[in-house]
């Protein structure tokens, strides 16, 4: 958008000024008689209803009234009675539900939430309520998707009115879940079976426990009664492999509930823990018995119904779930400050997820008031500081929305606003101010039309199609989005489009009114109160303030070309009157800027820009060649958020629809009498040799560690010094000697005076810590703490070093230090956090903790060590041979499905992927006792295929039904059937439908090869080999087999085609834009020679941009071709509008027979150039700024987008200054007009060219179907 100024054929004189100061504000019909405009010059017909409309206050205040009612009400109708407008931020919203994958999926998953839910399906609410949570199975794995592993089941809802008995124990029924990971950082060995990271597990666990609501809400199974450390509440604890790690003891027993105050030993509890397959779903998929090393792990915590005052779980469950949604999200902050130096914790679940999602968005969303309130002083300033002309500019924008978002939900019927349409918040701000920004200065270039109705009728002309022509090409390029199949991509296409036009409408109706009220009513009470406040006063809209000065035409030589006369249309600045001082300071300066550094040097120097341009458009087309497709899974959220680090693991983790409720020591193991297990020393560093024969030994070992720890121990002394100008300085020292001024330390305030530590390695004390002093700070030197070397190129020197604990150890205190942010970084050693002032940071080289001995004789108690602490399960070889890994579904999981022909959506009535998927069309020929031999041949082929399916991989028939014993007995080929290796009482992925007591469907389940966290493009291939191998097995049946309608299917195909659709729906919908803004243009311009600048233009932003995104290391994926596909529409602005401005100039300057075409060329580009030079700019500005704040969103796609479009602006208003002008000045025609006839043409021209292409997309595609 840009805005647009007048061409006059005479500048006004001194006097001609002084009147038009005069008559500023409109008067009586007297007062237009004294201005002396005759009749003829008024507007007659239709323009002379709307001139009088905009010109009487209060027709234009109706007019106003009408156009801020009208949105109001529809919108307020849409919200009373209207089905909700829900916002959808979920990842389905991007699936192509048309394309084959999505559509065999979706079949499938039809089926089998019908053959779940039929036989309550006569009993379905009339209104469609939601599905309903059922008691999950104690050993039940579920698996029919993410919504059934999030309740454990699915019901529909009972008779209404139905009084519930209370069948349940409270809470006895785990109904939903919150996951935790934990992910090992920092330095070193990236395992997170370390003491140190352990330990931060076990207090994130512990913390979530005593939460006070905990125990109202925790999983009460019956097996954790017999744990007697768990009660009196029996909540269940994490299903964790900390309980092993840590467990209880009470009564001389072991109970593994992750309860216990100590680490038992890592190798002994985890040898315990890897003897059950289950242990392999807390941990990566890399850990393997030989290597018990895992980056991560994984964690989960139960909660169960019904509910106290619940009576059972489908007694008012929309109110139990809004009772434990308030309750879990509580987590979000704590949990988000538990991630140390050590230990990334991540934390999901349903709720928590999507509270997490909702609340980044609207976090997001709350930048576009930052993008706002600067645009709106953007606008209040450019309006000479008028606050009824930013107040109604502002409006017309807001009102726009509100009709959008009606037409949008009510007109359109799309229910839902998907994630990519919060965009349109920050777009919008800058399209809009853009449209303002041309009403208000053609409104103050067309003060020299003294008559109020033919300037307000050339206003409405001017502006409105200079505004159309803008908004139409934007929001063009946005409907072509519209025609994607992904919905999300479908819906902010349509929103955009709608927002974009309605702003055009609104902004068109409502800004000459507000002038006509303005220039009547407010300005003289305006310009009065600025008049009080300023020393010089004057009106926003005065002929001072114009943006672009009047022009004068005369003729003078070219200085250009030759010595010849040529036409010019010179600047002059009309003079101010005494005492108004010229407000356009800033405008004239850029103007003259402008005048002097842009349009003459790129006059003078056109040739070489089009070569310098020509090489710039080679290189950047090069780049774009170099452009790859994503390499990665896309991002939806930053890198480091909690949210996108869970999503990248996804791939490491077991499928969504596995759960392990009951996979933990509490359920696993039973109570263990201590006297029956041996101790040994622990392998992680803690002193605990609780097994000893005799009191004769231990004796000895005391009496060693006393020699020992004297011979080794030194004594640090902390003293400090208050300064009055910073903050305070400690010094360390191993003198007990204190030098004045210093002081030691006293204990208050959780200060330290001195500690014990050892002068080498000796034991558990392995973790040296080094003193480090620097004389940079005057007058006294500065000492620092750090476990690392001292950092010589900032002058810290090495002063002592001493060794101290880094777990807890026998005899010992734990000490705090932390480094100072400020000047001189001093170190301070504490009792406590809060002391060192480090709650809530996290661990560091220069902060953290250590434990330290105590000194001999000292009164402080010693820390106790429990009966567990480096207790080892398997010493003496009690512990038996781990387990064979079970399939967790690190694999994306295959289908081959039989009996299914496809689904149909004939009757669904909603558009988005949210509403009903359609119903399941099952295949009449199916017999699966005919057909059985066949289906166990095709399960063996496939299963040993190893470049395909995993060892252990095949899930030939369902389990859980008589079917899968019986059916294997029809025929000898299905005697030796592939077993899958499951977790204990994991229900295989098969499944089968029965209706009416028949097998009318089978699937079978393969977890394959494919890896899930590749991109889309590259599991292309994956697709392709399993494609083609299916299709082989089922080509080589029989012709009369109904097993070769089979197919293969994965909820993993439909995200990868769904990315790859998405980046060629981008492609071409930036095509589509192309071909409509070239039409457009064409028709516009009415010559090839003005044209032919435009689409230079386009096309060189185009390539820069895609060129910017490769040094930038960008990839190619859905995000970034999304945001391509609107470059067409916001490049299109700026030089249509420089060519606008050149044809002006030559409509206004009279042409004189024998003028050199290539000066009045260079010089109609020039005034081109003045004439909307500062209206471009400012469009540029307010767009760059609206697009700024996208920059600090967490929304990825939000991001790129912004940075996107702010990246193109700077591009085109670039390539417009430049490279249009030397364009217009090379090749433009020198005096062409534009005639209705000659747009007439121009417009049959692109018809016929359209309806030609329309023949030829015809004809190839009649041929690809074979119709001739």
């Amino acid at each position: 958008m840009s805005m647009l100024t007048f061409l006059s054929l005479q500048a006004p004189t001194m006097d001609d000024d002084e009147t038009l100061l005069s008559d500023t504000s409109w008067g009586d019909d007297d007062d237009e008689d004294e201005v002396g405009v005759s009749r003829a010059e008024v507007p007659c017909g239709p323009w002379r209803a709307v001139a009088w409309v905009y010109t009487q206050p209060c027709a234009s205040g109706v007019l106003s009234t009408i156009f801020v009612l009208l949105p109001c009400t529809l919108f307020s109708f849409m919200l009373l009675y209207c089905p909700p407008l829900d916002i959808d931020l979920s990842y389905s919203a991007f699936e192509v539900h048309s394309h084959f994958s999505a559509e065999r999926f979706d079949a499938l998953a039809i089926a089998v939430k019908t053959q779940l839910g039929s036989w309550d399906r006569r009993r379905r609410d009339a209104d469609g309520e939601d599905l309903q949570e059922i008691p999950e199975d104690e050993q039940e794995v579920n698996r029919t998707g993410d919504e059934a592993s999030r309740s454990g089941g699915c019901l529909r809802r009972s008779l209404r009115g139905r009084r519930f008995a209370p069948n349940y124990y409270l809470q006895s029924q785990a109904l939903w879940r919150m996951e935790l990971v934990f992910v090992a950082q920092g330095d070193g060995d990236r395992n997170i079976f370390t003491p140190e990271r352990l330990k931060t597990v076990h207090h994130v666990e512990r913390l979530i426990m005593q939460h006070p609501q905990f125990h109202q809400f925790c999983w009460k199974p019956m097996e954790v009664l017999r744990d007697l450390p768990l009660g009196p509440s029996f909540c269940s604890p994490p299903s964790s492999l900390l309980s092993y790690l840590y467990p209880s003891e009470r009564g001389g027993k072991i109970y593994y509930d992750g309860m216990g105050p100590d680490l038992a030993d890592i190798q002994g509890s985890l040898s315990l823990a890897i003897t059950h397959p289950q242990f392999y779903w807390y941990v990566d998929e890399s850990l393997s018995p030989e290597h018990l090393s895992s980056p991560l792990l994984r964690s989960e915590i139960h909660f169960g119904a019904p509910l106290p005052s619940y009576n059972s779980l489908q007694d008012r469950v929309d109110e139990q779930r809004s009772h434990f949604k308030n309750f879990v999200v509580q987590y979000a902050d704590i949990l988000a400050k538990q991630s140390t130096s050590q230990v990334k914790v991540l934390y999901g679940g349903t709720e928590l997820f999507d509270h997490e999602v909702r609340h980044t968005f609207r976090n997001d969303m709350m930048l576009a008031v930052i993008s706002g309130a600067c645009i709106t002083v953007l606008v209040y300033i450019l309006t000479s500081f008028s606050a009824f002309l930013t107040f109604f500019g502002l409006a017309s924008i807001g009102l726009s929305c509100l009709m959008a978002l009606f037409l949008y939900h009510v007109v359109f019927g799309v229910r839902y606003l998907g994630i990519l349409n919060g965009v349109a918040a920050f777009v919008i701000i800058g399209i809009g101010v853009d449209d303002v920004f041309v009403f208000i200065s053609t409104f103050r270039q067309a003060a020299h039309l003294h008559h109020p109705q033919q300037r307000m009728v050339y206003t409405i002309k001017t502006a409105g199609r200079a505004t159309f022509l803008t908004s139409f090409t934007t929001a063009a390029a946005y409907a072509a989005s519209a025609f994607s199949k992904i919905p999300a991509v479908h819906d902010f296409g349509l929103f955009m489009a709608l927002i974009v036009s309605c702003c055009w409408l609104w902004v068109c109706a409502l800004m000459p009114a507000a002038l006509c009220i303005w220039t009547r009513w407010v300005e003289p009470r305006e310009h009065a109160c600025l008049h009080r406040w300023k020393s010089a006063s004057h009106g926003p809209l005065s002929d001072e303030d114009d943006d672009v000065a009047l022009l004068s035409v005369e003729m003078e030589p070219g200085p250009l070309e030759g010595d010849m006369d040529v036409l010019s249309l010179s600047l002059e600045t009309p003079l101010s009157p005494a005492g108004h001082p010229h407000l356009g300071v800033v405008s004239t300066k850029l103007q003259w800027a402008l005048k002097h550094f842009v349009s003459q040097p790129v006059v003078e120097r056109r040739r070489t820009i089009l070569g310098v341009f020509l090489l710039v458009l080679l290189l950047s087309a090069g780049c774009c060649c170099l452009l790859r497709p994503a390499s990665h899974a896309p991002l939806l959220f930053r890198p480091d958020t909690n949210l996108q680090t869970l999503l990248a693991l996804r791939s490491n983790l077991s499928g969504q629809g596995i759960s392990c409720a009951m996979c933990s020591g509490v359920f696993m193991e039973k109570p263990q009498s201590l006297s029956s297990s041996g101790f040994r020393t622990s392998t992680h560093g803690q002193n605990c040799s609780a097994k000893t024969s005799t009191a004769a030994p231990r004796t000895t070992t005391l009496a060693n560690f006393s020699s020992n720890q004297t011979a080794f121990l030194l004594t640090v002394f902390i003293s400090k010094l208050n300064l009055r100008s910073s903050t305070t300085v400690y010094r360390f020292s191993l003198n007990a000697s204190t030098p004045s001024p210093w002081q030691l330390c006293s204990t208050d305030h959780d200060q330290v005076p001195l500690f014990q530590a050892f002068s080498q390695s000796w034991q558990n004390y392995t973790r040296r810590m080094t003193v480090c002093v620097s004389h940079d700070y005057h007058p006294y030197p500065s000492w620092m703490m750090t476990s690392r070397s001292c950092d010589r190129r900032h002058n810290w020197m090495p002063d002592f070093s001493f060794f101290v604990a880094a777990s807890p150890q026998r005899s010992s205190r734990k000490l705090h230090f932390a480094q100072h942010k400020l000047r001189p970084h001093p170190t301070r050693v504490c009792v406590s956090p809060p002391g060192c002032g480090v709650r809530g940071v996290p661990d560091g080289p220069t902060r953290g903790s250590f434990y330290s001995p105590l000194p001999r004789g000292s009164t402080a108690r010693p820390l106790t060590l429990s009966k567990t602490s480096g207790f080892n399960p398997c010493s003496g070889g009690a512990c038996g041979l781990p387990a064979m890994r079970p399939l967790v579904d690190t694999g994306a999981m295959v289908f081959v499905v039989f009996g299914i022909l496809g689904v149909n959506r004939t009757e669904r009535r909603d558009n988005h992927v949210l509403g009903d998927n359609g119903n399941v069309i099952l295949d009449p020929d199916f017999d699966i006792f005919k057909e059985m031999g066949n289906l166990c041949k095709i399960c063996k082929a496939v299963s040993a295929n190893k470049q395909l399916v995993k060892p252990g991989g095949a899930q030939c028939l369902p389990s859980g039904n008589k079917l899968s014993s019986v059916l294997p007995l029809f025929h000898p080929e299905c005697h030796s059937l592939p077993e899958p290796n499951l977790l204990p009482g994991q229900l295989s992925h098969g499944a089968a439908g029965i209706h009416a007591g028949k097998v009318r469907w089978l699937s079978m389940a393969f977890e394959s090869t494919t890896y899930k966290g590749k991109s889309s493009f590259r599991t292309y291939s994956d697709f392709l080999r399993w494609e083609t191998f299916i299709q082989d097995q089922l080509s080589s049946l029989p012709q009369s087999s109904s097993l070769r309608r089979g197919f293969q299917t994965c909820e993993h195909w439909k995200q990868i085609f769904m990315e790859i659709l998405g980046v060629e729906s981008a492609l071409w919908s930036l095509l589509l834009s192309l071909a409509i803004c070239v039409a457009s243009v064409s028709v516009f311009t009415a010559h090839l020679f003005l044209l032919l600048p435009v689409l230079v233009t386009i096309l060189g932003v185009v390539c820069l941009v895609g060129a910017f995104m490769y040094w930038l290391g960008w990839e190619l994926g859905a995000v970034e071709a999304i945001s391509l596909s609107i470059l067409v529409g916001s490049s299109v602005d700026y030089c249509l509008h420089l060519v606008e401005g050149y044809m002006l100039a030559g409509e206004s300057a009279p042409h004189t027979r024998g003028t050199d075409p290539a000066a009045a060329r260079q010089s109609r580009s020039m005034e081109a150039v003045n004439h909307v030079g500062v209206a471009i700019v400012s469009s540029a500005v307010t767009t760059v700024i609206s697009t700024v704040p996208l920059f600090f969103c967490v929304i990825v796609p939000f991001a790129k987008f912004g940075q996107i479009v702010a990246i193109n602006t700077a591009v085109s208003i670039f390539f417009t200054l430049t490279v249009t002008v030397a364009m217009l000045a090379s090749a433009a025609p020198a005096a062409f007009r534009r005639t209705p006839c000659g747009v007439l043409k121009a417009a049959l021209t692109v018809m016929a060219a359209a309806a030609a292409a329309a023949g030829g997309a015809l004809w190839w595609a009649g041929g690809q179907v074979g119709a001739w």
